[in-house]
């Protein structure tokens, strides 16, 4: 059958269904069937999944003319994703497909979710469609006689694939594939992904970057405009001294008429704590949305997920107040609304949620903006010039990942066992290990066979034995047990299980919250009031409460940090506030009484000026310092000036920081001349100064941990049987002191630092922050009292500390009073 005759089998498809293919489908389908491999870009609710589904079943059709009646079983595809909750829509699209053109192919799903009798069933026969994750992938590869099971695969989709990028689940899938172009030998790898700023490095980790595979690939581009439509949430009335979360919960009636005026409205808020506290309030507010409400994130249990899902698709529901859960792909066509609460910190981040509504070719996407404080609406403004310019993020990709590779070595040694040379072949020709050295790798297997040199007395850390032909192969089947409990790269508290005293699951939690309870607390989660009962075998036991609280259950998972392109265009917006008012955006328009106070009690900053201010409280002395960079650059630029400023003269301060800025506060006075005399923003000694002055010990210890996890060394305990997190913790930190003390260049314990300032402090960016600095006209402003701009700062601290009796939000409002007469 010629391609011809192929691409009209698709087309009469379309046309049954009243659709018409794009180009870049087309596109796609040809590029496929040519045995290229590739990386597809196009908006979500495009039509993405149809451009990949229809040549892997075209391309069987083309091998079997006989396809009607004939059929010969064994894994044909792997779709790859990131979320299981996408599985359910992915499969269905390919069922529609294989059952309309009539072939006999079979779909299936592996994931956490799948039961034991469905697994058992594909260790008998394999579907011929498979849609998995990157972790159930690797437990395929620790399947004894796997290379049988993917030696006919034709192609692996890896779907949101910008998502998995600059990640260690993207390790695992370089990894994984690494291995599967050897096993497989008509393998054809396609990436799906949205827009991102990097897409060519992305191709190029995908496919690796010296493999044949890149040379023979394409990147397609849907050349679709999706019109997004974004529209702030202005308050008729806002504070002159803003502060964060207040404005929040205030303007909860301006999203009323939102959800009345949409089929659905998705709602969505940066963490689960935030998600659970206004599904309450607005359900407390107006309680006649009882029924036509729900809230969905990560820790509520699956039937419950899955319950919202349909529910939505069946427009039995107004509104879902939700997380990331729901960021991506998933189709549902109800949904006309998306309301983003708070500043998404990335623009990528915001088209996606974006395109949660309007999920279909040619549909507009409107989402509307709610800031949590006033100056959030700057962020509002830069995300409209974002949207119009089509401006995202790049995602930077991980280098030398020691524990994913020991994680996957030791995956292929309780399969069928691997020889180093053929390994480390493939695995070099991988963007994260391109540049591992032989002696590197050496190590690596040394660590597998012995466990280290500090470690080689105890028998524990020897997991893998080499048989007499060389070959690498673990003989244990207790370490080949733990070990597939343990794979994986996303590495968190320990979550306890929640459920009533008569049984009933209700989800997840972390055990750092729980510990904090006491037996007769009421909390809420998912949606419910619930009183604590007691900690047993790793389950929290519950009972319902009609009792009113105030606590929320909350997880550690780290707070949003506004992105280096986000950064960039916030900065931009600022400065736009000294243009002339008609060029203005609405939303800087609105914060023009914010700006006349800054103006008059210190400056707004321009292009070429960098911004401190100094003034003196009932707390002590402030010094406040606004680079617009990120609370993670922020958090690491404040201790270094903070350290730098005690080499000039002994001082202590205590550090507060957020997205716009960082305050050093003191009981003396700093000698802010003496500090821009000795040029303290300097780049020079930048990582030794670092190191010093932020206790970078004790913050790759905590990073150790989740290494040590991933990498084997340290075992989380089996499924109901969790091992607490303090003895995870003191068991990670045995071996950081034992590394640090008898065996400095460990690789691991090194992977740990380097960790800690590339992706924790973003060193990189921290240094380009000083840089540009250093370009600047520094305008250090004594002022009397705290600005609006630094009025968020201060109260962020408040939040943190504990207070008297008096109410947070009763002494800021006083602090906002006193500082409006004066």
């Amino acid at each position: 059958m010629n391609r011809q005759e192929l691409f009209d089998i698709a087309e009469n498809w379309f046309i049954e269904q009243n659709w018409k293919p794009f180009p870049f489908q087309k596109e796609t389908w040809k590029a496929f069937l040519q045995g290229k491999h590739g990386l597809l870009n196009a908006p979500t609710g495009s039509g993405k999944t149809y451009a990949l589904w229809f040549p892997i079943v075209l391309n069987y059709i083309k091998q079997n003319p006989d396809y009607k009646n004939k059929h010969k079983k064994g894994l044909k595809a792997v779709w790859i994703t990131p979320l299981r909750a996408l599985s359910q829509e992915i499969r269905q699209s390919a069922e529609r497909v294989v059952t309309d053109l009539d072939t006999q192919m079979t779909v299936g799903i592996r994931s956490g979710d799948t039961s034991t009798k469905a697994r058992a069933q594909q260790k008998k026969q394999m579907p011929d469609l498979l849609i998995t994750t990157p972790e159930s992938l690797q437990l395929l590869l620790a399947s004894k006689g796997y290379d049988k099971i993917f030696k006919d695969c034709t192609s692996i989709v890896v779907d949101e694939w910008h998502e998995i990028l600059g990640t260690k689940r993207g390790v695992q899938m370089e990894l994984a594939l690494s291995r599967l172009k050897t096993v497989s030998k008509h393998l054809r790898i396609w990436g799906i992904s949205a827009t991102i700023g990097n897409m060519e490095q992305a191709r190029e980790v995908l496919l690796g970057p010296q493999s044949e595979a890149l040379e023979n690939s394409v990147m397609i581009k849907a050349n679709i405009n999706k019109k997004i439509t974004v529209k702030s949430i202005i308050p008729k009335k806002m504070e002159t001294f803003p502060w964060r979360g207040h404005l929040g919960l205030h303007l909860l009636e301006y999203i009323i008429p939102i959800i009345n005026n949409s089929k659905t409205t998705l709602l969505f808020t940066n963490t689960r704590s935030q998600c659970e506290i206004w599904f309450q309030k607005i359900l407390e507010k107006h309680p006649e949305f009882a029924g036509e409400i729900a809230m969905h994130h990560g820790s509520i249990n699956k039937e419950t997920r899955i319950w919202v899902e349909n529910a939505i698709r069946n427009e039995t529901l107004k509104a879902v107040v939700c997380t990331s859960s729901l960021d991506l792909g998933v189709d549902f066509a109800p949904v006309e609304t998306v309301v983003q609460i708070g500043g998404p910190k990335g623009v990528a981040r915001f088209l996606q949620r974006a395109g949660r509504s309007g999920h279909r070719p040619g549909k507009e996407s409107v989402i509307y903006f709610l800031p949590t404080h006033a100056i959030e609406l700057i962020e509002a403004s830069a995300l409209q010039k974002a949207v119009k310019q089509n401006t995202v993020e790049d995602r930077i990709p991980y280098l030398n990942s020691y524990d994913v590779l020991l994680q996957y070595l030791t995956t292929l040694a309780i399969s069928d066992g691997f020889y180093p040379n053929e390994i480390f072949r493939e695995v070099s020709d991988t963007f994260c290990y391109q540049a591992l050295s032989e002696e590197n790798w050496q190590w690596l297997l040394n660590f597998l066979v012995m466990g280290s040199q500090s470690l080689q007395s105890y028998d524990e850390y020897k997991k893998v034995d080499v048989e007499e032909d060389g070959r690498f192969k673990v003989n244990n089947r207790g370490v080949a047990m733990r070990h597939r409990f343990q794979i994986g790269t996303i590495v968190g508290d320990v979550n306890l299980t929640v459920k009533y005293q008569k049984g009933g699951y209700i989800g997840t939690i972390e055990e750092y919250f729980v510990s904090k309870l006491n037996k007769g607390d009421v909390f809420t989660f998912a949606g419910r009031n619930l009183e604590f009962i007691r900690i047993k075998d790793m389950q929290v036991h519950v009972r319902n409460s009609k009792k009113k609280t105030s606590k929320v259950s909350s997880w550690m998972g780290s707070r949003l940090t506004l992105s280096a392109q986000m950064s960039e265009l916030l900065r931009n917006e600022l400065y736009s506030s000294g243009e002339e008012r008609e060029k203005q955006s609405i939303e800087i328009q609105s914060l023009t009484h914010i700006f006349e106070r800054q103006r008059r009690e210190s400056i707004v900053p321009q292009p070429d000026e960098f911004l401190i201010e100094t003034f003196k409280s009932r707390d002590g002395y402030h010094a406040v310092f606004y680079p617009f960079e990120g609370r993670f650059v922020h958090e690491a630029m404040g201790s270094l000036l903070g350290y730098r400023i005690s080499l000039l003269s002994p001082i202590t301060f205590s550090l507060a920081f957020n997205d716009y800025g960082f305050e050093l506060l003191s009981d003396k006075p700093i000698d802010m001349q003496e500090v821009l005399d000795n040029n303290l923003f300097t780049t020079d000694f930048l990582l030794d100064d670092l190191q010093k002055s932020l206790n970078a010990t004790e913050m790759a210890r905590r990073k150790f941990r989740d290494i040590a996890i991933i990498s084997g060394m340290v075992f989380t305990g089996y499924p109901n049987k969790g091992i607490k997190m303090k003895h995870l913790q003191s068991n990670s930190q045995l071996l950081f002191e034992v590394f640090r003390d008898y065996e400095p260049d460990n690789l691991l314990f090194q992977q740990a630092f380097t960790e800690t300032f590339e992706h924790q402090l973003e060193e990189g960016r921290l240094r380009l922050s000083l840089e540009r600095i250093a370009t600047q006209n520094i305008m250090w402003k004594q002022c009397e009292k705290a600005t609006p701009f630094a009025f968020p700062l201060i109260t962020d601290r408040l939040s943190r500390e504990k207070l008297s009796s008096e109410k947070l939000e009763d002494r800021i409002k006083r602090m906002a009073a006193i500082l409006m007469k004066k």
